[in-house]
């Protein structure tokens, strides 16, 4: 595990882009979910689409798929929360290259960037939402509105 004092000094002043955040915003249940990266110095966002579950393997996968898409300025690290939905950062860093850098618990403030993207998701997508009833379509209308 490689924890956020282990992060580089240059992310925490969001200079330079490429550093990420990112969680899950739950679906009803917790049977679905979708994954929330925020690059932090552009706030640039992606949303990768978990509706069969939001297991570590499932979220490995996906967030997987997803920084693989970006230019490699713009997925340097990622920091994320110690929910169990990481319990595979450390296939997800071989697998990408990409350091994964766990939070301290109870300390959301941490993902600052990351706590205003998802407030601001739930208005698209409310709690107690089925989120395995959207389409990629339905995912990217906020994304359009702010990206």
């Amino acid at each position: 595990m490689v924890t956020i004092s282990e992060r580089p000094p240059q992310v925490a002043d969001r200079a330079a882009p490429g550093p990420g955040e990112g969680d899950l915003v739950p679906g009803q249940g917790n049977a679905s979910a979708i994954g929330t990266p925020v690059e932090r110095s552009t706030r640039y966002t992606m949303l990768p689409h978990l509706p069969r579950g939001r297991g570590a393997e499932q979220v490995r996968d996906a967030l997987a798929a997803t920084v693989r898409t970006l230019p490699r300025h713009l997925a340097r690290s990622v920091t994320w929360d110690q929910g169990s939905e990481m319990a595979a950062h450390g296939a997800f860093t071989t697998a990408t290259d990409i350091p994964v850098h766990l939070c301290d618990p109870a300390s959301p403030w941490q993902r600052g960037s990351h706590g205003n993207t998802n407030g601001s998701l739930r208005q698209y997508f409310p709690k107690g939402t089925d989120l395995s009833a959207h389409s990629a379509e339905r995912l990217a209308q906020p994304l359009e509105a702010s990206n």
